[in-house]
């Protein structure tokens, strides 16, 4: 089934450009030019994320982001021309997920939206097994066995981001932009190696593997259910 965006700007043509491009990656698009209009699309559909103007001619996005956040937990990206410091940490606050200033990169927003509907791809699978590890990914919380693994909430979606990808070699690039990039925050050279060696540690186990010059490695095999 495809997954559902609803797009709320009311830039007409800029509304149109970013949907078709969204129906081109394979994504259902509704399309709203006002907060009313997004509210009740909201009431009548199943909605993955939410793209969100915030200058808007019948009300405020991040008014419209605060009464959302009462009742829903939908990812949410601000697309807008309020660019200063205070304008994203206000968005931010207010509950957002990412935050794109105006004029921007369809691809960058594409890859942001990828990114995101990877964690709700997640979300609905309820466990995920390999070797003794097991991880629940409502109550984000991982076993060895019996036991449960203390780990931190970067330490938890490294892990589940090896284990949704098993068998593949992923980059530090990859992993940095899947884990750290999609919310905003800086990422130095070490991050990731070190991350990933607390983790091992932690797990007790040698499913991450790393391949010299190319990245890490799940090398096990991983059961969903």
């Amino acid at each position: 089934m495809k997954k559902t965006i609803l797009l709320l700007e009311d830039d007409k043509n800029l509304n149109r450009g970013i949907t078709m491009r969204l129906e081109k990656e394979g994504y259902h698009v509704l399309s709203a030019f006002g907060v009313s209009q997004a509210e009740e699309l909201m009431e009548q559909n199943m909605v993955q994320l939410i793209i969100s103007d915030i200058t808007l001619e019948d009300g405020n996005g991040i008014d419209f982001c605060c009464r959302l956040r009462k009742t829903s937990g939908v990812h949410l990206i601000f697309l807008t021309a309020l660019d200063q410091e205070m304008d994203i940490v206000n968005g931010y606050d207010a509950g957002a997920d990412d935050y794109m200033t105006k004029p921007f990169s369809l691809m960058v927003l594409v890859s942001k939206v990828h990114a995101l509907m990877k964690r709700v791809e997640v979300a609905e699978t309820a466990y995920l097994n390999s070797g003794d590890i097991r991880v629940s990914l409502q109550k984000m919380k991982a076993w060895r066995g019996q036991e449960q693994i203390p780990l931190s909430k970067k330490e938890m979606q490294l892990l589940i981001f090896f284990l949704e990808n098993p068998k593949q070699i992923l980059s530090r690039e990859q992993i940095a932009e899947a884990v750290w990039d999609v919310d905003g925050q800086f990422v130095d050279d070490n991050t990731v190696p070190v991350n990933i060696s607390r983790l091992k540690g932690k797990l007790e186990d040698d499913g991450i593997q790393n391949v010299r010059g190319m990245g890490y490695i799940w090398t096990k095999e991983v059961i969903k259910e």
